[in-house]
């Protein structure tokens, strides 16, 4: 007790000293800026001294013209007044949001880590069912599976380098195989419906229940790569063009909400966003493949954090988030997938029994279990991570 007591008093002592040096910086900050703003105001108001002062010259000028009655000088006087400047206008600024996080919030954070509602991470993760998509390989990569959506009645569709997306249970039966006219990159479920994106138009598109195309939106000259849907009720879309990404949040008829493309330094948070999924917490969060990291943003837009690996072999690939708000990674190049938690820490690897190859794409199945796919083999393998 006296040993984890002294854990506590230095743990204490560090958030104290992160504290203290984090209100040193932000008065610091603070004094700049305000000095920084007074001498532009101080210049702005002599300039405005002196040109009331010149005004006041000038109606003293017309006042004695208007006595005078003098036509011919008040004519040549004219063009004087009509050279005078306009004033313009205060310099607006904007100052350093602060944002506050209550310590009760942040604890309860962790025992919901700690508990996971009962259940602990699984040592050795084991794979309780095997799926063989039989999606065949493309020329290009030969990849084969290339994202997952999980149906509320516990059936996933598949999509891979194929126009085809197959609907499977988890035993993996094949339930239904539906032709589109692209390949099954990237797909979510929205509405009880799946909705997977057309690079070659530039569209969105949905399954409706009578296994009819309906085209949702355009994105224009950008091309769509994830897309995920929210807790509002919207669509986020990953969107690439030249060497620009963004992440767009629409409506279920297009209109645009939100657009996410730079921080708060007016620097780009993208390179090549890719997959996208959105956390319990209201986090949005992608794997950026030329940054080759996780990229978490919260609702506004601002960025939380991002995550480049534990260690130089990182390949990242696509995203998840279970119901914890634990953030579940694929990397690809390392067959394994990487676990943060709702902060982006690295809390653990997931390997299952018999290993992963080629992880790509990952959903969560609820019931401590996740459906991650093998790229080039085209098997999805459902892993239990948590146990009771």
């Amino acid at each position: 007790y006296k040993l984890r007591k002294d854990e506590v008093t230095a743990r204490g002592e560090e958030w104290h000293k992160q504290i203290e040096e984090t209100v040193k910086k932000l008065h610091q900050e603070l004094d700049d800026m305000q000095k920084e703003h007074e001498a532009v105001l101080q210049k702005q108001k002599e300039k405005f001294e002196e040109m009331v002062w010149k005004v006041n010259k000038i109606n003293g000028k017309t006042r004695k013209l208007q006595k005078s009655k003098n036509v011919t000088e008040m004519q040549s006087f004219v063009p004087v007044i009509q050279k005078q400047e306009s004033l313009s206008e205060v310099s607006q600024y904007s100052f350093p949001i602060l944002y506050e996080y209550k310590i009760d919030e942040y604890l309860e954070n962790k025992l919901k880590e700690n508990e996971l509602s009962g259940r602990i991470i699984s040592e050795i993760p084991t794979v309780t069912s095997v799926i063989d998509t039989g999606f065949p390989a493309d020329a290009k990569n030969k990849n084969r599976l290339c994202d997952m959506a999980v149906t509320d009645d516990n059936k996933v569709w598949m999509g891979g380098a194929i126009k085809e997306l197959k609907l499977f249970d988890l035993q993996g039966h094949l339930h239904h195989t539906i032709r589109i006219t692209t390949n099954g990159w990237y797909l979510c479920m929205y509405n009880k419906q799946v909705v997977y994106n057309d690079g070659i138009d530039n569209t969105v598109r949905m399954i409706s229940d009578t296994d009819t195309v309906v085209t949702m939106f355009t994105t224009g000259d950008w091309d769509p790569y994830g897309v995920t849907s929210a807790a509002s009720g919207d669509l986020l879309v990953c969107l690439l063009t030249d060497d620009q990404s963004k992440v767009v949040r629409y409506s279920s008829t297009g209109t645009v909400l939100q657009e996410i493309q730079y921080g708060s330094q007016c620097q780009p948070l993208y390179k090549q966003a890719v997959y996208i999924t959105e956390n319990v917490n209201g986090d949005i969060i992608v794997t950026d493949w030329k940054k080759n990291a996780v990229i978490a943003v919260d609702r506004l837009g601002i960025f939380r954090y991002s995550y480049s690996g534990k260690d130089t072999k990182f390949d990242v690939c696509s995203v998840a988030t279970d119901s914890v708000g634990h953030v579940i990674v694929t990397d690809f190049k390392g067959d394994k997938i990487h676990m943060l938690d709702r902060d982006g820490r690295f809390l653990r690897y997931i390997i299952p029994e018999g290993g992963i190859k080629d992880p790509r794409s990952v959903c969560i199945l609820g019931h401590g279990e996740m459906m991650v796919g093998e790229c080039l083999t085209g098997i999805a393998k459902r892993i239990k991570y948590l146990e009771e």
